[in-house]
């Protein structure tokens, strides 16, 4: 059987962001029978314009598609940015809107401060919009502390315990493996 892939994507562009290591800590600590596979191609998307989403479109933008048709579930770990969704992020959904790779996918929500609870409301408000399948028992806010790796996430065991269910929320009744994947 296929192992249960998923798609994380982190809302931040920074090299070192909290969201990312967070994502990569989840990498490390996925059970056996769950794929987390990390999404490298926000910084090269270029800004949504309608007139450039035509067959077969930026080769960014059918990457990151591919991707997602490709997943079994999506998790998007955000920062917030003055109250509100990055631009990058913002930029990336928008461009999967007309196509429908979110419709029906299962999507949780991770944020790595829980203070930050705007981006997270519109990103709510957002993927309901895109028609995706919010997962409140896969969706986490960890308080990490500014600058912690992957390496050091992992290894706390509050921390561990908080994505290892997160992760398991994903083994739900109705998702599944997709049945046909491209071959990357």
């Amino acid at each position: 059987m296929l192992p249960i892939r998923l798609l994380a994507i982190s809302g931040s562009l920074r090299g070192e962001s909290s969201n990312g290591s967070l994502l990569l800590a989840a990498q490390a600590l996925a059970p056996e029978g769950v794929e987390v596979v990390l999404y490298g191609g926000m910084g090269d998307l270029p800004l949504f314009n309608p007139d450039l989403d035509e067959d077969p479109g930026p080769p960014a933008v059918v990457d990151l598609r591919d991707q997602l048709r490709a997943a079994d579930g999506v998790i998007i770990s955000s920062p917030e940015y003055a109250h509100g969704v990055p631009g990058a992020l913002k930029n990336a959904l928008d461009w999967v809107v007309g196509s429908g790779e979110l419709v029906d996918k299962s999507v949780a929500l991770w944020n790595a401060s829980p203070t930050s609870t705007y981006a997270h409301a519109a990103l709510v408000e957002i993927l309901t919009v895109m028609s995706a399948r919010l997962l409140p028992e896969a969706s986490i806010a960890i308080p990490l502390r500014r600058g912690m790796s992957a390496e050091e996430i992992a290894e706390d065991s509050d921390f561990a315990e908080m994505i290892r269910a997160a992760l398991a929320g994903f083994s739900a009744p109705g998702i599944s493996p997709v049945a046909e994947r491209a071959v990357p």
